[in-house]
C-alpha cells in the first residue's frame, strides 16, 4: 500500500524534505504544496532589495526529476484527526488526505512594538517586501536609507544596498554592537567594510519611533530616512498551534529529536516552524542553516520509520557563521558548536567566493547526499558518536581570502 507523505512549505526545508523523501522512500507518494509556483531563495533577498535579478527559481523544475507532485495553493484548513488539509488555489479548494505530514511553513516578519515600524518601514524578510525596497531605491538613488537591526541580515542589506547603489546615503543603526555574534576581528573587519562603503553605522542607539521621515531615537535624536528596512525578528504562522499541535510560546511546534511533533507521531516539522533543541539543550535559531539538516534528518527518519527502521539521533550544533558585504567581500567566522566564535576568521574575497557556495549549495542539495556546500557551510553539522560531519570546501576559496587568527 503506498505511504502518503505530505510536505507543506516549499522554502529551503521543505523542498529538501521533499525532494529527499520521494528518492529515499520505498512505496510511498509524495506531494508538496506551496502558497507560490517559486522556489525563493530567502538568503538571497538583501541582493533583491538592492536591485539584482535573482531570488526565485520555478518549483516544477526543481522537483520534476524527484518524483514530487506539485501543488500550487495556500493551506487552510487542517483537520489532525482525519489526516486532511484543505488547500485553495484561487477559488478552487482540494482536499488532501495524508499518512505522514512534513509542516515547513517557516516564518515571516514579526510585528515590531515600535510606533510606526510596521505603517512606514519595509523588510526584506520575504520577496514582497525585498522588491518593494528595490522599487523604493530604484525611484531615488541618491535617497537617505536607514537600515535597522545591526544582526547579519541588516548588515547584509545595508553593505548590498551601498555598493549597488553609490549615491545613496546608508545608515546602520542597532540598538546593541554590530554584529554580536562574531569575535573581535569579525567585528573589526565588518565595521571596516561598512566604513569603506560609506554605511554610517550608529550603535547602541534604540529606535523609539518610525514615522514617514525616518527615525526618532530615545534620546531624541533624529536620523532623516526616505526609507526605512526593519530587520526586527520573525514570528510563525498559527497553523500547527490551531491545528492543535503542541507547541511553544513563539507557537513553533515543539519536536522530538528526529523532529516528529510530541503531540502528534504522524507530524514532522522542520525549519522555523520547529522548536527543536542543540547539544546543549537550547532553541536552535531561525535560519537556512538549521533547515536544512533538519530537512534531511526528518526525511531520513520518517522513511526509516516507513521502511521498519528506526532512526538514530544526534544533536545539533554549530559550525560557521557566513556573512556577505556586498559582491566582493565577505566574513566566515567559525565558531565552536554552541555558536560561540573561534579565533580565526575568513575575509575578503575567498570569504565572499565562500558565502556565494553555501547560497548556491543550499539550492542544488540534493536529495541523496549531505556533504553539499549548503549544508555544511551555512553553520550545521550532527555532532553524534561519528562525529562532525566533513566539510567540503569550494576551491580556491580559502586561498583567495584572508585568513586571520586571534
Amino acid at each position: 500500500m503506498t505511504h502518503r507523505i505530505l510536505v507543506l512549505g516549499a522554502g529551503y526545508a521543505g523542498l529538501t524534505a521533499a525532494r529527499r523523501a520521494a528518492r529515499r522512500g520505498t512505496g510511498t507518494r509524495v506531494t508538496l504544496v506551496n502558497a507560490a509556483p517559486d522556489f525563493v531563495e530567502r538568503i538571497r533577498l538583501h541582493q533583491v532589495a538592492a536591485g539584482q535579478e535573482t531570488g526565485t527559481r520555478p518549483l516544477a523544475e526543481m522537483v520534476g526529476d524527484d518524483g514530487v507532485d506539485l501543488v500550487v495553493g495556500r493551506a487552510e484548513r487542517w483537520d489532525t484527526a482525519r489526516r486532511e488539509v484543505d488547500v485553495r488555489s484561487g477559488a478552487a479548494v482540494r482536499t488532501l488526505t495524508y499518512d505522514t505530514l512534513v509542516l515547513a511553513l517557516g516564518s515571516t516578519a514579526g510585528s515590531s512594538p515600535v510606533p510606526g515600524a510596521d505603517e512606514h518601514a519595509l523588510t526584506v524578510a520575504g520577496l514582497d517586501g525585498a522588491r518593494a525596497v528595490a522599487e523604493r531605491v530604484a525611484a531615488d538613488p541618491a535617497g537617505r536609507v536607514a537600515v535597522v537591526g545591526g544582526g547579519l541580515t541588516g548588515i547584509e542589506t545595508a553593505t548590498e544596498l551601498a555598493e549597488s547603489h553609490p549615491g545613496l546615503e546608508v545608515a546602520l543603526v542597532t540598538r546593541g554592537g554590530a554584529a554580536p555574534g562574531l569575535g573581535p576581528r569579525g567585528r573589526v573587519h565588518v565595521r571596516r567594510s561598512l566604513a569603506r562603503l560609506g554605511v554610517a553605522l550608529r550603535e547602541y542607539a534604540t529606535v523609539a519611533e518610525v514615522d514617514a521621515d525616518g527615525l526618532l531615537l530615545d534620546d531624541d535624536a533624529r536620523i532623516p530616512a526616505d526609507l526605512v528596512v526593519w530587520n526586527g525578528g520573525f514570528s510563525v504562522s498559527a497553523f500547527a498551534r490551531e491545528a492543535g499541535l503542541a507547541v511553544d510560546g513563539d507557537g513553533r511546534a515543539v519536536v522530538d529529536a528526529t523532529f516528529r511533533s510530541v503531540s502528534h507521531p504522524e507530524v514532522y516539522v522542520i525549519g522555523d516552524a520547529a522548536r527543536a533543541d542543540d547539544a546543549w539543550g537550547r532553541p536552535l535559531r531561525m535560519s537556512c542553516a538549521m533547515g536544512l539538516p533538519m530537512a534531511v534528518a526528518a526525511a531520513d527518519a520518517l522513511t526509516g520509520r516507513i521502511q521498519g527502521r528506526e532512526p538514530a539521533t544526534a544533536p545539533f550544533g554549530y559550525t560557521a557563521q557566513c556573512v556577505s558585504l556586498g559582491r566582493r567581500d565577505g566574513l566566515v567566522q567559525l565558531v565552536r558548536g554552541d555558536d560561540s566564535p573561534r579565533g580565526a576568521v575568513l575575509t575578503g574575497r575567498g570569504a565572499a567566493r565562500f558565502k556565494e557556495a553555501t547560497v548556491a549549495g543550499a539550492v542544488a542539495l540534493p536529495a541523496g547526499g549531505m556533504g553539499q556546500m549548503g549544508l555544511y557551510l551555512s553553520a550545521a553539522r550532527f555532532m553524534g558518536r561519528r562525529g562532525p560531519a566533513r566539510t567540503v570546501s569550494p576551491a580556491g576559496a580559502w586561498e583567495a581570502g584572508t585568513v586571520r587568527s586571534e
